[in-house]
């Protein structure tokens, strides 16, 4: 289950810079003026996870193989985007395509990087861009509206509690949109999402915030998180500086380990972005594990386990028999499959077992 998180931001906040400190190295161009990206970038990224190391360390497989995310260097976004500025609608249709945003803005002072806008303002930046993405939005719903209302006065709708549920959804949404708040804002079920779902609206997506500080910004973690409050929850912030990360993949493992200790950090903020974007899109982990390889599987959480056993090939979901269920914990406890085993740790589940984050997993098929 590929994930896809877009980077936006205005240009020159530091998304390339980010982009490229998540790859590891220089695919996307980084540089001091608007509109050096143009064209989307795409990077697919290993996500850390130390259970795999550690499930490795048991099994000693031949090889170790890590879930995946796929970052998108979405080109700058300016004042006016949705009536076409800058590089105008091309970059809406980008993020149109991604699960989730993450949204690079700038705090940091200096002049070394030119703001587009000539001055530093974290929060009125962030309202630019989503007030941009939520004009996008009307435009989208207003033209869906306009057809929508054509069908109905041409013929009586099949589904009319449906039609009756999208008028309202519809004027909900408008009103939102139209005051610059985001269609997430709306209150919506399952069976509304279910509905919408055409609508590709940009603002319904998970968004997220990565706030690009200086050096000593990022020393205080936590009062930073809290620099785009009250518009943003600060659970929703990962602070990082773009510079200091990006020389931090340039480190081997062991020497990042001592440089994020020096900014009283236990992980990246590369990872935390990694981490955040799966838990606001409610995704879990599970493994595999064997001789050939040991390997980490991206899944949405309360999925069951014949949809798991979909994600490694439909085959096995299509002739799910039963699922063999060991936890991560009772795996490392009993230093393997045999040793859960004679604990009585390793459980037999049928179509109906909810998937757990850090289940170790054999599925049993026929085809």
């Amino acid at each position: 289950m590929p994930l896809s998180i877009g980077i936006v931001g205005l240009p020159n906040v530091g998304k390339s810079t980010l982009f490229n400190a998540l790859n590891k190295k220089q695919i996307a161009d980084a540089a001091n003026y608007p509109f050096c990206t143009i064209e989307p970038n795409t990077g697919v990224v290993a996500v850390p996870d130390s259970r795999l190391a550690q499930l490795a360390a048991i099994v000693n497989p031949e090889k170790i193989i890590p879930t995946t995310v796929t970052f998108v260097d979405i080109a700058g976004l300016v004042k006016g985007a949705a009536q076409g500025e800058g590089l105008g609608n091309a970059f809406l249709s980008h993020i149109r395509e991604v699960d989730a945003i993450v949204h690079v803005v700038r705090a940091f002072e200096g002049t070394d990087v030119t703001h587009v806008y000539n001055r530093v303002d974290p929060k009125e930046d962030l309202q630019i861009i989503e007030t941009e993405l939520a004009l996008a939005d009307l435009q989208t719903l207003e033209k869906r509206r306009a057809r929508f209302d054509k069908e109905i006065r041409g013929e009586k709708p099949a589904n009319s509690k449906a039609h009756e549920r999208l008028k309202v959804l519809y004027a909900q949404l408008h009103e939102a949109l139209s005051a610059g708040k985001p269609a997430r804002s709306v209150a919506l079920s399952g069976e509304d999402s279910v509905l919408l779902r055409d609508l590709h609206l940009l603002t319904l997506k998970p968004m997220f915030y990565a706030l690009n500080v200086s050096e000593v910004q990022l020393r205080d973690y936590a009062a930073t998180q809290q620099l785009l409050e009250p518009l943003v929850h600060a659970d929703h912030v990962v602070p990082f500086s773009a510079q200091i990360e990006s020389e931090i993949a340039q480190l081997p493992d062991e020497e990042q380990t001592v440089f994020l200790k020096e900014f009283g950090l236990t992980q990246s903020s590369l990872d935390r972005i990694i981490a955040k974007g799966y838990e606001l899109l409610g995704l879990i982990t599970f493994f595999t594990a064997g001789p050939k390889e040991v390997r980490a599987w991206t899944l949405r959480r309360g999925l069951l386990a014949p949809q798991a056993a979909g994600v490694i090939h439909t085959d096995f979901e299509h002739g799910f028999i039963r699922a063999e269920i060991i936890s991560y914990a009772d795996y490392i406890a009993g230093h393997g499959e045999e040793g859960a085993r004679a604990n009585g740790k390793l459980r037999i589940e049928g179509k109906e077992y909810a998937v757990q984050d850090g289940d170790v997993v054999h599925f049993r098929f026929s085809v």
